[in-house]
């Protein structure tokens, strides 16, 4: 793309939804020839009503980005060339096809990063890549992120993307436990500008109170924010619970009639009273049972968690606890409460419902989920010896180096792989250890419909995104590469091969729009492509509708209140608060913390993104400051099992005593990366200091949060004269 526009060019604006995160905001990108001049919310988006916020400048950032690769990379010694696709693609195939030859399907491993979600073209297309690769070792950011969701849903509703979405615009009482959805615009809520969203709930007579360790941007904005310790939640959901069952504050309605294990509640939550959890949680009895009794004696209440519950050792049972929460106290599956989606699009009806522990990891036999394994446990089995060691791995669009526990340990284990591929736009990380780099077109050269977040909506909308840009010449999309590798790589029978082919041609000849078209026409909603491209600001469809028990999947259509696998764990977590009470009054504990202009590590290469003052800082309270030696702007040393960082200190009281914070996404100071921007601001990594080791015993997701460090003032360098 030309950077100036030539005298006289025609100005035009183009519409699209920005995929950078969960949001999916309406842009009106502005356009002078074919240089933008301007990226603005657009006013006319049913959904967004002209909301974005910083980092939807990053679509041109990245497009634009010198260091964005456009054609295949191939390791040559310590630096890469550049090569045809043709080559590109027969060497990758030829060499993932030897290993897997040689060595089994035990030998090869993909990961998925979180942007996949982001992009359609992965989505639908990426599954032909694994079907063909068939690798034994499957991983993706879902065990980082959101692993306990999807685990309660497939147990209690039969579907692991049947997810229940709070129903903010209608609520009068929304409780928040570990998430900051005014910095993310909702988690598995997709839900653009909650800051008025938020302000609306107050402005109608609601309430909003947020639970968590440290007093976020949206805690600043609720109507009360308590302190509660890192990792306690499971404790304390399960206190609320057990205060709506004793005083008989339960009125689950007319869903009583489609629940099993109702009766049963009250003997599993008995162990866990408010006297029993307050000291682990870190906040009185009494207050515990007022806010079960502000929840439920509101005409609509929902309670929603996020990621400080959902990446701890109890993240399962805090979503299962969340759920029943908002199901007894009759605030499920109706207006104001928490509620699923009716998208334009529905790929629940895709078959993929998901599955549980049908298989477990090779070292420490954590259980799979959906087909996937922990990743948690990805660097363990390339390092471990024997025949059944990862030899070969594909990542796409992922940075695990960063992005998940024990980065460091990750890090060696992708330099001893006998080879490795990556689909990817970058050489970052955890790509610089890749033999073959295959980069696909940027966001604004290939059209876009977003498959999840509508289905994760807090109203139901639809919106098509035209490509802006032109792909450069000899460029691929995503799908594209997907099916070039998908042909190479196909094995099995000579029926297998051929229903594959077939498969193959069809989705190529019709391209990812043909698919949609159909889609759209199998919806609840009357919608085809044609109409939904027409309308370049999107499509209102309506409020959140209730919609069980036809929603359910389960067999019999009904929901499991108290499944065996979930139960089971509930005397790990009473276990956790008696040794809770034995926690050394100086303990540190880390979590990490979200900012506004960064969500991935590749944002971090976006100038207008990381520009201003030091971002990536050590948040410490002030007595915690105190008793560590500590002063603002000092550098710390942090150190856990597994590692050890230095950063700058930040003192505020916005963060609770014993408790330390850093941001995620940092770390850019790896040698052999192109990153030229994220280079200069590198900051450091928590996940250099979270532990592999430290998991969610029920989901195997990741416990980042929690994590115990040592905090202590770095040694200045000596002055030599």
């Amino acid at each position: 793309m030309p950077s100036e526009s030539p005298a006289g060019s025609e100005e035009r604006n183009h519409y699209r939804a920005c995929n950078l995160c969960e949001a999916i905001c309406g842009l009106e990108i502005r356009l002078s020839g074919d240089s933008i001049t301007a990226i603005r919310g657009d006013q006319a988006d049913p959904f967004s009503r002209g909301h974005i916020c910083a980092k939807a400048v990053a679509l041109q950032d990245v497009h634009d980005d010198p260091d964005r690769l456009r054609k295949p990379l191939r390791r040559r010694g310590s630096d890469y060339e550049e090569i045809g696709w043709d080559e590109a693609f027969d060497e990758a195939a030829n060499r993932l096809a030897e290993i897997r030859t040689k060595h089994g399907r035990g030998a090869l491993a993909v990961y998925a990063g979180n942007p996949n979600v982001h992009n359609w073209g992965s989505l639908i297309y990426g599954p032909l890549v694994y079907k063909a690769l068939r690798p034994k070792h499957r991983y993706s950011a879902t065990s980082v992120d959101q692993l306990p969701h999807h685990l309660a849903a497939y147990l209690m509703f039969g579907h692991q993307l049947l997810l229940p979405i709070p129903d903010i615009d209608r609520t009068d009482f929304f409780l928040i436990i570990g998430a900051n959805p005014v910095v993310s615009n909702g988690s598995l809520m997709t839900a653009p500008d909650f800051r008025h969203r938020l302000k609306a709930i107050q402005q109608r007579g609601g309430k909003v109170v947020v639970l968590d360790p440290r007093r976020t941007e949206t805690a600043a904005l609720a109507d009360a924010h308590h302190f509660v310790r890192p990792g306690s939640d499971a404790g304390l959901l399960a206190a609320i619970l057990h205060t709506i069952l004793n005083e008989e504050l339960a009125a689950p309605g007319r869903l009583a009639a489609c629940v099993d294990g109702l009766a049963d509640l009250p003997a599993l939550m008995a162990p866990f009273s408010p006297e029993a959890v307050a000291a682990s949680v870190g906040l009185d009895a009494e207050a515990i049972r007022q806010l079960a009794r502000a929840f439920c004696g509101t005409d609509t209440a929902v309670i929603y968690g996020r990621m400080g519950v959902s990446v701890q050792a109890f993240g399962g049972l805090c979503q299962w606890l969340i759920n029943l929460i908002n199901l007894v106290s009759g605030n499920f599956d109706r207006p104001g409460g928490a509620m699923f989606a009716t998208p334009a699009v529905d790929i629940l009806n895709d078959g993929n419902r998901g599955g549980f522990a049908r298989f477990h990891s090779r070292v420490r036999a954590l259980p799979e989920f959906g087909g996937e394994l922990p990743v948690a446990t990805m660097a363990e089995d390339m390092l471990a010896g024997g025949e059944e060691r990862i030899r070969a791995l594909l990542t796409v669009a992922g940075n695990p180096v960063l992005s998940t526990p024990n980065g460091a340990q990750l890090d060696r284990a992708l330099a001893g792989l006998d080879y490795m591929v990556s689909i990817d736009i970058y050489l970052n990380e955890t790509t610089r250890h890749a033999d073959l780099i295959l980069p696909p077109t940027s966001a604004l050269e290939h059209d876009h419909y977003d498959l999840v977040f509508h289905l994760l909506a807090v109203r139901n909308t639809a919106r098509y995104s035209a490509p802006l840009f032109d792909p450069a010449a000899g460029a691929k999309h995503d799908w594209q590469i997907y099916l070039e590798l998908a042909r190479r790589l196909q094995g099995g029978s000579l029926v297998t091969r051929l229903k594959a082919a077939l498969t193959r041609w069809h989705m190529g000849r019709v391209g990812p729009t043909g698919l949609l078209d159909g889609m759209l026409r199998k919806g609840a909603h009357d919608l085809d492509f044609r109409r939904l491209a027409d309308a370049e600001h999107g499509i209102d469809l309506g409020p959140l509708e209730p919609c069980l028990p036809e929603r359910l999947f389960t067999p019999d259509k009904r929901i499991d209140l108290a499944p065996n696998a979930i139960v089971s764990d509930l005397s790990r977590l009473r276990g956790a608060i008696v040794e809770s009470a034995r926690r050394a009054p100086g303990d540190l504990q880390l979590i990490s913390r979200r900012q506004p202009r960064s969500n991935n590590s590749w944002m971090h290469n976006a100038p207008r993104l990381v520009k201003g003052k030091e971002r990536c800082t050590l948040l410490i309270h002030p007595d915690t400051a105190r008793s560590s030696g500590l002063a603002h702007g000092d550098n710390a040393i942090v150190r856990s099992r597994v590692g050890r960082i230095e950063a700058m200190v930040e003192v505020s009281e916005d963060i609770m005593p014993g408790v330390v914070s850093l941001p995620h996404g940092w770390g850019h100071d790896r040698p052999g990366i192109r990153l030229q921007v994220a280079s200069a601001h590198p900051g450091v990594s928590i996940n250099d200091l979270t532990d592999d080791q430290a998991v969610d015993l029920l989901s195997g997701n990741a416990a980042l949060s929690a994590v115990p460090v040592t905090v202590e003032r770095a040694q200045e360098e000596p002055v030599h004269g």
